[in-house]
């Protein structure tokens, strides 16, 4: 159990802007207001739990953090119902992994964006350590295979929101030392319109050299496909608002990074036509899920939280996915990303020393 007392809660937005973010405190729905859209096929929803048992979901994006600062008192390890999350709901859900975001609401720039930012860390953190019997902090893929072996939900630190970096490669170091593995780009004076800067494409660099995911979410096409050629290591899109172009998805396939689509669609059917649409474009190895819990966005009837994500596993089991490509979508791609971003920061730091460099006028 934990008590918290922190600023008001904030109008809500959509996902693909976590920023602002202030999930409302209300009952999810339990029913599908339309049920034929979440019913799957006989048999189909026990496979799913039972593959989801030996191959849980690695969920890219989880807003609980952000969620649990607005709330003067909570309780994820029994059952926190005022939340899309806690943990006998992840259990149920088949959930062995999440990235819990640490964008934080409002825009803060400077030291202001990054001290709120530490002070989700911090809370991330604490919590975990609160809860041992449910959540164990992850900092690689080692220790996500761990946490999975010991029956522990691995926490990931990330994405931290870029402007949180104050245009400073130290603070992006710090970072990474307190546990950070992942960074949104987007938001920041050196990811244009027009692509990334100079200074811009040395952060890329440089999270390459500590192993860092990059984290394209909310940028522009741009930025993507800047960000992808000048990348050594996978990169992620984590929370996109739009359906990410196929040329960027192509891109992605040849970079062996992985897109992540948030169960966000009208019905499980459109969310599953996204992950179809992916599948087939980028590749089965570059497509996972992001549940988007806790973030203030809708979610399907059927996906009103995370005990529904057998529902959907479900629905592409009817599609005739082979179970291969399910095992990769719920977690080998997001481990084999995390497992190659390591590979490739030993490479890096064998022969690179850390970056000094620092924003120009040409950075905006």
């Amino acid at each position: 159990m934990a008590d918290l007392q922190n600023d008001p809660p904030a109008e809500t937005i959509a996902v693909g802007n976590l920023d602002d973010v202030a999930p409302p405190r209300r009952e999810p729905s339990t029913e599908p207001a339309d049920p034929a859209a979440a019913s799957p096929a006989a048999g189909s929803l026990e496979r799913a739990r039972e593959l989801l048992a030996a191959h849980p979901i690695a969920d890219g994006c989880s807003g609980l953090a952000l969620a649990l600062r607005e709330m003067p008192s909570y309780d994820i390890e029994d059952g926190e119902r005022m939340l899309e999350t806690d943990i006998p709901r992840l259990r149920d859900g088949g959930v062995g992994a999440q990235f819990w975001s640490l964008h934080v609401r409002g825009e803060p720039t400077g030291d202001r964006a990054v001290t709120a930012t530490l002070e989700q860390l911090d809370l991330v953190r604490a919590l975990v350590a609160e809860c041992p019997d449910g959540l164990r902090l992850a900092l690689s893929a080692g220790d996500l295979a761990d946490a999975r072996n010991c029956g522990r939900i691995a926490a990931l630190l990330g994405p931290v929101a870029g402007p949180a970096l104050g245009d400073s490669l130290a603070t992006l170091r710090a970072y990474h030392a307190l546990g950070v593995r992942s960074v949104t780009l987007a938001g920041t004076r050196w990811t244009q319109r027009n692509g990334l800067t100079p200074f811009g494409q040395e952060v890329v660099r440089e999270m390459n050299r500590l192993g860092i995911l990059v984290d394209l979410s909310g940028c522009t096409l741009e930025t993507m496909r800047r960000a992808l050629v000048v990348a050594k290591a996978p990169v992620v899109i984590s929370h996109h608002p739009e359906p990410v172009p196929d040329d960027v998805l192509r891109q992605l396939r040849a970079n062996c990074g992985v897109c992540m689509v948030a169960c966000t669609g009208a019905s499980i059917r459109e969310t599953a036509d996204r992950l179809d649409h992916v599948r087939e474009t980028a590749g089965p190895q570059s497509v996972a899920l992001t549940g988007a819990y806790d973030t203030g966005s809708p979610h399907a009837p059927g996906l009103a939280d995370v005990s529904c994500f057998p529902r959907l596993i479900a629905e592409l089991l009817d599609r005739d996915w082979p179970q291969p490509d399910i095992e990769a979508l719920t977690w080998t791609n997001v481990s084999r990303v995390l497992r190659d971003a390591e590979f490739v920061s030993r490479a890096i730091q064998a022969r690179r020393p850390p970056s000094t460099a620092r924003p120009t006028p040409q950075d905006g």
